[in-house]
């Protein structure tokens, strides 16, 4: 029978963000989002940019708002290795909100000079930030 909560370890280059049980994980990889349960298959995934969404027991959540990585799931644990992850007190609300309107402002320009693929994806780190932000 598998455990009732996950342990979910969240470290960066600089270190550990976040390490505690759960009994589910929703994480942004590349390709969408993933819920993750207690006794989930094995599986390694790349991580894209978004908001990663830890629930604990009574249902009381927490936020990151995650770009990039990679992350290794198990049936009683989950590893994420984000390139950047940032709760709703580290986030700048003023500047992500700032960013949010430069990369819309770019894509709108839509010149051959402008890096689309990196504007969409400022886009949708700022995007995250600041549903990070709204979460607390």
């Amino acid at each position: 029978m598998p455990a009732k909560t996950l342990q979910v370890e969240v470290a960066v280059p600089d270190g550990l963000v976040l390490d505690g049980p759960a009994v589910s994980v929703q994480l942004p990889l590349a390709t969408g989002y993933l819920g993750v349960l207690p006794g989930h298959a094995p599986l390694l995934a790349e991580l894209g940019t978004g908001v990663l969404t830890l629930t604990s027991e009574g249902n009381s959540e927490q936020h990151l708002a995650i770009d990039g990585g990679a992350a290794e799931i198990l049936p009683d644990r989950v590893r994420v290795l984000a390139d950047k992850a940032e709760s709703a007190q580290d986030v700048d609300r003023e500047r992500a909100r700032q960013a949010l309107e430069r990369a819309n402002s770019r894509l709108q320009l839509q010149s051959l000079e402008i890096d689309v693929e990196r504007a969409q994806r400022a886009l949708r780190r700022a995007r995250a930030r600041l549903a990070v932000a709204g979460h607390s």
